[in-house]
């Protein structure tokens, strides 16, 4: 099964490490660093041009960490996995 993330991007739900509410989560500064890293790394990529209101991280077939910025709040990505929402 696959989660749609927003615009044509889909993940493969075995892949998911984490969703995070980027409101929430980017208080602690440990989330920033990160974030701050990922980007470094190039292991970023924002699924729309508006403000993402989440962001997911997920495990590559390589075992790179990959990290999801979306415009779908957390709450409703989990909606659309209970729902049975894929592709």
């Amino acid at each position: 099964m696959y989660l749609h993330l927003g615009s044509d991007i889909a993940v493969p739900v075995k892949d998911i490490i984490a969703v995070f509410d980027m409101d929430n989560a980017s208080f602690a500064w440990r989330t920033r660093e990160f974030l701050r890293r990922a980007e470094t790394d190039g292991s970023v990529t924002s699924v729309s041009q508006d403000l993402p209101k989440s962001f997911v991280v997920c495990q590559g077939p390589d075992g790179k960490q990959q990290v999801y910025l979306c415009q779908p709040g957390s709450a409703t990505l989990l909606r659309r996995f209970q729902g049975g929402f894929s592709l």
